[in-house]
């Protein structure tokens, strides 16, 4: 059954309220002031609010401002006993659902409770439905390592907090596809996620990339421009390669966490954002720290959540699965008939240096899928996964000079000892 609050320093309006709610067969909890309402909501979970215009100590408007902070989506009734149409504007402009005068009709007074709660409900299955799409937009972590089940409980339990998250890893490993799970799982999914990769902008650019900037704030500043921070707000920001950033633009990013408010370049009024951070980088920070790259203020704020990505070498039970998603994805949109991989060639690829990671694999996937027949075989990884190692000049007439491994190991090692 819905759950109702009542705020109002009147105690025959509230009694009365009450009685009438409770008939309907709603829950009904009750505050005297917008102070009180304000801690209710915050501890407790409720479908609609009923809330006088004015009372002591925090007046009806006063608490409906700081609710969009707190919980946006909460339907909230304003009732009064000075009904007019200023405040009934002024109450919707702030984001009320409603506005009812004192006494209210009892007809009008459960429509609107009704509309309210049908409203809420659209807003929270709109959530869910967002919420199911972008999952769905995502990627797959695919594999059942013990690493990576330790990633994704990870991801379970940071994802619905707020807690700034420090996703560390080699390159092409998957930090960008943790960055988006973490924000798909989260509470502000149904928002945008906006990713910055800070390597790849120069470093006088950052600022305003990150921030935005004004109108001839520089040369080629010939409009204004929204930065990242201001398309994230509700959201959340992903800094990749963060280790990358310039110190400038680090100091900056600091301001902002702490205060939760950003200037444009070029521009003269602080800007409130509500942004959740992640970032991601394959550098060590603490390193970083130690030869004066990165802040360590800024370091302490990141990383509030540290997430490690293991690397491809650390989950090669992974790499079966990984090659039939890779095999069956790559043949599904190049028009190729499915192709299979012997088991052979897949304890073959097990056995590589894979320094590039998941990023590399697809690469080699593709690589065979492309330059083979239906079947690949051991044959084929040896001929195509690492040409330069099989056709390095002098390598096959080095070989050719031996009629046996034992005779060149023979060699080498007199060789070897030689040298000694």
């Amino acid at each position: 059954m819905a759950r109702i609050l009542i705020v109002d320093d009147e105690d025959a309006i509230r009694r009365t309220l009450k009685d009438i709610l409770t008939y309907e067969k709603f829950t009904v909890d009750e505050a005297k002031d917008g102070m009180e309402g304000l801690a209710k909501i915050k501890s407790n979970d409720y479908d609609v609010v009923l809330m006088d215009i004015k009372m002591p100590n925090m007046d009806g408007m006063d608490a409906l401002e700081r609710l969009q902070d707190i919980q946006p989506d909460l339907p909230v009734i304003m009732i009064s006993g000075h009904a007019n149409i200023d405040n009934a504007v002024e109450a919707v402009k702030k984001g009320a659902f409603d506005f009812i005068s004192k006494p209210p009709d009892l007809n009008r007074l459960l429509i609107t409770v009704r509309n309210a709660l049908e409203q809420g409900n659209l807003v929270h299955e709109k959530k869910n439905l967002q919420r199911k799409v972008n999952n769905s937009s995502i990627q797959n972590m695919i594999g059942e390592s013990t690493a990576l089940d330790q990633v994704r409980d990870m991801i379970s339990r940071v994802a619905p907090t707020e807690a700034r998250v420090l996703i560390t890893g080699d390159n092409g490993t998957g930090k960008e596809l943790v960055a988006g799970w973490i924000h798909a799982q989260s509470e502000r999914s149904d928002k945008p996620l906006i990713a910055v990769n800070c390597a790849a902008i120069p470093s006088e650019l950052i600022e305003s990339e990150l921030f935005g900037h004004e109108k001839g704030s520089f040369t080629t500043a010939v409009k204004q421009r929204i930065g990242k921070f201001e398309q994230a707000n509700k959201g959340t920001l992903f800094l990749d390669e963060v280790g990358d950033m310039s110190l400038s633009a680090q100091a900056k990013v600091l301001r902002a966490l702490e205060e939760n408010r950003i200037m444009r370049v070029g521009g003269e009024k602080m800007i409130s954002v509500d942004v959740r951070v992640l970032a991601a980088t394959n550098k060590d920070l603490r390193e970083e720290i130690r030869q004066g790259r990165f802040r360590e203020d800024l370091f302490h704020r990141l990383q509030v959540i540290n997430i490690k990505v293991p690397s491809l070498n650390d989950r090669r039970e992974d790499i079966p699965m990984l090659v039939d998603y890779f095999t069956k994805k790559i043949c599904e949109q190049n028009g190729y008939p499915l192709k299979i991989f012997t088991e052979e060639s897949i304890a073959m690829l097990q056995k590589q240096n894979w320094t590039g990671n998941i990023r590399e694999l697809r690469n080699v996937v593709e690589r065979l899928i492309i330059l083979s027949s239906d079947k690949i075989d051991g044959t084929m990884v040896e001929k195509y996964v690492n040409p330069d190692i099989y056709n390095k000049p002098g390598l096959n007439d080095f070989m050719n000079r031996f009629s046996s491994l034992e005779e060149a190991t023979e060699y080498l090692e007199n060789a070897y000892n030689k040298q000694r």
